[in-house]
């Protein structure tokens, strides 16, 4: 397994307990989904300016950060890094795998903030996104699907993959490489192949399967807010 960060390194969570955190923090601690996002969307930002510092400089027609969003809770942490992202000065472009009027919730929210921000964004497939892709970002971004995901990727989004892992830009997958299940790591008929995976709370069971490791990359582990007394009630370490 490649380099993992030191933060929570002996946890590791199910599907069904990284839902069952959100879960908690929401409902028993009062916590909104939207800040939780927001709090997963800052140290997720923080962990891909660093790796920014450290790659040569962009073509002048290409955006830095290229960010791919789905339609659920993993493409609204997308949105809400593509704003954190541009708000510190770094040039963002973001494909729309799903539809803004097809979103919901707290992926809404962050789709239309980004939208009335006048973020570069479009659609996939569509000639703009595909000459993004072309254009060789710094950096690009998987936020097309997350921990919920199991079974195989439809098209469209099944070639939106395929071309990411064609980009020769570095790739952060967020919280899990799209395409890999998380519970048993197995990947899909399109996966993400990632150089690194921003995780959130914890590691997930699948990561520590050998199917996953040429998916993951460097795993880095980041918070969301959530009080650690969450995780460890979900384990069961406390009643």
């Amino acid at each position: 397994m490649k380099q993992r960060s030191q933060k929570d390194e002996s946890i590791v969570l199910s599907r069904a307990q990284s839902r069952r955190v959100d879960q908690i923090a929401i409902g028993d601690y009062g916590i909104p989904g939207i800040v939780l996002m927001e709090n997963a969307a800052r140290n997720a930002s923080d962990v891909i300016v660093e790796k920014l510092q450290h790659r040569p400089a962009s073509k002048s027609n290409a955006p830095s950060v290229l960010i791919a969003c789905g339609g659920g809770n993993n493409g609204g942490d997308g949105y809400a890094i593509a704003r954190r992202l541009h708000n510190r000065g770094v040039g963002v472009a973001l494909i729309a795998a799903v539809p803004g009027s097809k979103l919901s919730g707290d992926a809404k929210v962050n789709h239309d903030i980004a939208q009335r921000m006048n973020l570069p964004m479009a659609a996939w497939p569509s000639e703009q996104s595909d000459a993004w892709i072309a254009s060789g970002p710094l950096v690009v971004v998987d936020a097309l699907l997350g921990t919920g995901f199991s079974g195989e990727v439809r098209p469209p989004m099944d070639e939106l993959i395929k071309r990411i892992n064609g980009i020769d830009g570095y790739c952060v997958a967020i919280d899990v490489p799209s395409g890999l299940d998380c519970e048993s790591g197995q990947p899909s008929n399109a996966t993400v192949r990632a150089d690194m995976t921003v995780t959130f709370v914890a590691l997930k069971t699948g990561f520590i399967q050998p199917a996953a490791e040429p998916f993951l990359g460097e795993i880095k582990v980041v918070d969301i807010g959530a009080p650690p007394e969450i995780v460890r009630r979900v384990l069961m370490l406390i009643s």
